[in-house]
């Protein structure tokens, strides 16, 4: 998997209550710009999908700062996609386009992530791991 070498931590923690109120005010305007098509079909198929949205948004914010970039110019929202291990259910991050760019040109051969939920917060660890460059 990796020479063990940690790169970068990461981690986020969301209200569930304000994902809940974006998703209210924003609607599809706000959901297109953070979360691609399939993690979007996954959440709303939840009774409660905010609890689901807060959960991706906090693995994507954890990977970007694990990366030590945030959102922005080197990579955006789309470029990390939360999916799920379909055996264990388990999330992990697929690295999209820039994301992947970057995690090739830093040596990174695994991110790994955790996610939890309460009934009023979501929170997520990332771990980016590979081959020290330096």
């Amino acid at each position: 998997m990796s020479d063990g070498t940690i790169l970068g931590t990461g981690i986020d923690l969301v209200e569930n209550d304000r994902m809940q109120d974006l998703l209210a005010r924003w609607g599809a305007k706000f959901k297109d710009k953070v979360f691609l098509p399939d993690e979007q079909q996954y959440c709303e198929t939840k009774a409660f999908p905010w609890l689901h949205y807060a959960g991706r948004f906090a693995v994507k914010e954890a990977v970007s700062k694990a990366f030590g970039t945030g959102f922005g110019p080197t990579f955006g929202w789309l470029d990390i996609e939360v999916v799920r291990d379909a055996e264990t259910g388990a999330p992990s991050a697929k690295l999209r386009e820039k994301a992947k760019e970057l995690a090739r040109a830093r040596g990174v051969t695994a991110v790994l992530v955790s996610l939890a939920h309460t009934r009023n917060y979501a929170i997520a660890h990332a771990l980016i791991v590979g081959k020290s460059l330096l």
